[in-house]
């Protein structure tokens, strides 16, 4: 039996989603293209704002405030070059830091080519900005602040509220951007209270489907849409919409947020007590201690990321070592770089990262297959 903690990478879909995609796709009147007339068209209409309506619910916003993109990285591109092309009077300085997704990075990178000012913060040792930095940064010309709330990497939490209130204190009329792809469905996320602008959602990190992401634009906001077309989403993101996509990651959705409490002090239990097994194998530990317990990152002495990532793939153990965007680069983590670890720890870092579904007795048989690798192959 495989265990899989690689969950920062995607989700196995839930059985009930698999269910719902099934039965919607095998219907006899349910593939109807949302933007037709005729009845078939007005029932896929129906489905899909049906999701829309849940999933505006869960995450505390309006229905009109949300949009159906195809991934994360499309609504993080969409909401960070979208906004500053359409706002070029809000001004021209974004601040972020360089442990963002690349998905942030280089929509920051393609501004910078354009003329943009783009500031990075520099980040502590538990990956969170430096807030007095941040405060200093932001002025009159800052028109945008785009942060990670869950960093995929590390696990680390961004103290929104703290970052928040800084903008709030030094220029209200920039705009926070969240990047909110690890934290869905671990961490409550209420749009209409958290004083953000925008945010970036991804179905296949929660249980639902790859090819479908969310992005959420508070009204009153204005950003150009990066895929143009027939106009659907109200011209905000043209393509034919996927009602069974929409209601795979709502169903999804309401799931993650049954229990999202006990879920994380499972989480934190399970991570705990990993941390504690893994002691006898002198590991470093990389997340800070108040990283979100769902990623947890280790440097394991005299092995390689990559080594024991293959060492424990033969044990049908999954794991990963650096982002999945990034793991084919064969270059150290930028993330961890970052935060101040050095290249040869670095070069060791495994991330683990869990779901919900995940237990101690895999946590045992992970150990157990470690210990082994040790006996095995430790000079």
């Amino acid at each position: 039996m495989s265990i899989y903690f690689d969950n920062s990478a995607t989700t196995k879909p839930l059985p009930e989603v698999a269910r719902l995609v099934y039965e919607t796709l095998s219907g006899e009147e349910s593939f109807g293209n949302p933007g037709s007339l005729h009845r078939l068209g007005v029932l896929a209409e129906k489905d899909l704002n049906e999701s829309t309506s849940k999933i505006a619910r869960l995450l505390s916003c309006k229905p009109e405030e949300l949009f159906f993109t195809s991934c994360g990285s499309e609504s993080v591109n969409t909401s960070i070059l979208g906004y500053m092309h359409q706002n070029p009077r809000a001004g021209k300085k974004i601040i972020s830091t360089k442990t963002e997704h690349k998905a942030s990075l280089e929509s920051l990178e393609r501004l910078a080519s354009e003329g943009y000012e783009v500031c990075y913060i520099p980040v502590g040792s538990d990956g969170k900005p430096d807030l007095p930095a941040l405060e200093e940064a932001i002025d009159a010309n800052t028109a945008l602040l785009t942060f990670t709330h869950v960093n995929n990497e590390s696990g680390s939490i961004l103290p929104l509220d703290k970052i928040v209130e800084i903008r709030n204190k030094k220029n209200r009329n920039a705009k926070i951007h969240l990047d909110c792809v690890q934290s869905l469905g671990k961490l409550p996320i209420a749009l209409s209270r958290m004083g953000v602008d925008m945010a970036s959602f991804s179905g296949h990190k929660i249980h639902a489907l790859k090819g479908f992401g969310l992005l959420y634009i508070r009204s009153g906001v204005r950003v150009q849409p990066l895929i143009l077309g027939g106009g659907q989403q109200k011209g905000m993101r043209s393509g034919t919409q996927s009602p069974y996509l929409a209601s795979a990651f709502a169903l999804a959705l309401e799931k993650a947020y049954e229990n999202i409490d006990e879920n994380l002090e499972k989480m934190t239990a399970l991570r705990d007590g990993f941390v504690e097994k893994l002691q006898k194998f002198r590991v470093h530990v990389l997340s800070p201690e108040d990283a979100l317990p769902y990623v947890l990152n280790v440097s394991f002495p005299s092995f390689q990321s990559e080594t024991m990532l293959h060492c424990l793939e033969e044990k049908e153990i999954y794991v990963s070592t650096v982002s999945a965007c990034s793991s084919k680069s064969k270059k150290v983590s930028y993330v961890l770089s970052e935060m101040g670890i050095r290249r040869e720890i670095a070069a060791n870092a495994v991330r683990f990262s869990f779901c919900r579904f995940n237990t101690l007795e895999e946590v045992d048989q992970v150990i157990d297959a470690i210990a082994l690798i040790y006996e095995k192959y430790e000079v």
